[in-house]
């Protein structure tokens, strides 16, 4: 009988700390990197689609 409790309120407590608001990040640095990494993605993006290419289909 304990266990069937115990694991309802473990599963009470999962899904409230699962549903819990997100914190913001305020990190500039991290932010930035980001930028860097999303503007060498569509440099390498935009580079493989213009070269015409089809060799990796």
């Amino acid at each position: 009988m304990i266990i069937p409790v115990a694991a309802v309120l473990l599963a009470a407590v999962w899904a409230g700390w699962a549903q819990r608001a997100p914190r913001a990040t305020g990190d500039p640095a991290s932010l930035a990197e980001h930028r860097r990494f999303m503007a060498a993605m569509e440099r390498t993006t935009a580079g493989a689609a213009g070269s015409g290419d089809q060799s990796a289909r």
